[in-house]
């Protein structure tokens, strides 16, 4: 049996990230999404609990998923919980830079471990993270790029109506 892990911050998890969960679940036996708990660099605006809780509900009909909090180098998680495979997300050129240059430094480190990029469909390429919270933060439409629990959660942190 082949474990993938898909690690991210997730602060909140996109339809994008979905997307890639989706898709990874259908070639893995078993798709662990780990949520990093301390995003180095970023200031977060959900807690960990509520990241987890938030990709917990996204990915509820993925029965070979689970979604779990961890801390520290990500190599050294995909070894606590035996997986093989770290997969990433590939939105733009960009990400293909950042992502070649951590699968690299990874395989140095975390031999046992395979990288997988999954190229963004047409429909997610554009969405980040950042951009999704500024937009909720004015009180932009975000539905069709989340999950609807996470535009629900968006709106009560904010302050905005449903």
């Amino acid at each position: 049996m082949i474990t993938a892990i898909y690690p991210g911050s997730f602060d909140p998890i996109t339809n994008g990230d979905l997307d890639v969960a989706k898709r990874a679940a259908k070639i893995f036996e078993r798709l662990i999404i780990g949520v990093y708990d301390r995003p180095e660099g970023k200031k977060t605006l959900f807690s960990p609990r509520e990241r987890v809780e938030l990709a917990r509900v996204a990915v509820a009909g993925l029965a070979n998923s689970e979604v779990v909090s961890y801390s520290g180098l990500t190599g050294d998680f995909a070894k606590q919980v035996d997986a093989r495979v770290m997969v990433r997300g590939l939105r733009m050129g960009g990400d293909f830079e950042y992502e070649f240059n951590l699968a690299g430094m990874s395989k140095k480190l975390f031999p046992y471990l395979e990288f997988v990029c999954f190229m963004a469909s047409a429909e997610y390429q554009f969405i980040s993270s950042s951009m999704l919270k500024e937009a909720a933060s004015f009180g932009g439409k975000v539905e069709a790029l989340v999950p609807l629990n996470v535009a629900v959660a968006l709106k009560e942190k904010f302050g905005t109506k449903a």
